[in-house]
């Protein structure tokens, strides 16, 4: 299995013989929609980066979408025009189906929380996920990771954005995935707390984890203070930098 990090949550799974993008966020620095915070931290438009050069041109090898959650970091406006004029086949949560049938995307599979369903010639299954500890995740709205498994291929999860809850640790110890995709920017409004894993959860999630686990979610958008340079410092102090890539924009990773 090949991922392809684009930016941000978005990635490009390279499996047999698709292509499975993920969480599109497609727009240019600045156009993905306003600030999410005001004062904790730099208020900018997001993106608060461009894609990497090249990065339209992989996007468009894609023959499949899985979509998350519905925040404009994970499907903005420019990925939705892009999905629609293709028709991509899209996969979400049953729970989002509606609203991206309103917006015209092409959905052909919904998925359920805990419930395997077949997919390219392999499984998915829905992962429940809570966007925020506290008060915070209830206006955070749904979300939905994905475990994935593919024919001659890794197991792959996909917590997307959640905080380290009993059914991730359910995932990491109970289905053993061979690669954990894990958001690690710490995202804050300027009030309430955390939307994302602390960086103590996410040593918990690395620590936990029984493969390889890659990290995103990192210095794309404004309210997202984690960097890379301090995960790794942190990652390498609790002895689990070996088994974590943090991938650049535009990487391509292969698990062997």
């Amino acid at each position: 299995m090949r991922i392809h990090h684009i930016r941000n949550a978005t990635m490009l799974i390279e499996t047999n013989d698709k292509v499975i993008l993920v969480d599109p966020m497609l727009g240019k620095k600045g156009t993905a929609g306003p600030t999410f915070t005001l004062f904790r931290f730099k208020p900018q438009r997001n993106p608060i980066v461009d894609l990497p050069v090249n990065a339209m041109e992989r996007i468009q090898t894609a023959t499949h979408c899985i979509i998350t959650h519905l925040h404009p970091d994970h499907l903005d406006k420019v990925a939705e025009q892009f999905l629609r004029e293709r028709k991509m086949p899209v996969i979400c949560s049953v729970k989002d189906a509606h609203a991206l049938n309103k917006k015209g995307l092409n959905i052909v599979q919904t998925v359920e929380y805990w419930k395997q369903t077949p997919f390219l010639g392999g499984t998915i299954e829905g992962i429940p996920a809570t966007h925020g500890y506290g008060f915070v995740a209830k206006p955070m709205g749904n979300v939905m990771g994905f475990f994935l498994r593919l024919p001659h291929e890794k197991s792959l999860y996909l917590s997307a954005d959640t905080i380290y809850t009993k059914d991730v640790e359910k995932v990491l110890r109970q289905y053993k995935p061979d690669i954990g995709v894990v958001a690690c920017g710490t995202a804050q409004l300027d009030i309430f707390k955390p939307l994302l894993m602390t960086m103590e959860d996410i040593i918990k999630f690395c620590s936990n984890a029984p493969g390889k686990v890659l990290a995103n979610h990192l210095e794309a958008v404004n309210h997202c203070p984690t960097t890379r340079k301090h995960l790794r410092a942190e990652l390498r102090k609790a002895d689990l930098i070996e088994k974590t890539t943090i991938p650049e924009d535009g990487q391509r990773i292969e698990f062997d």
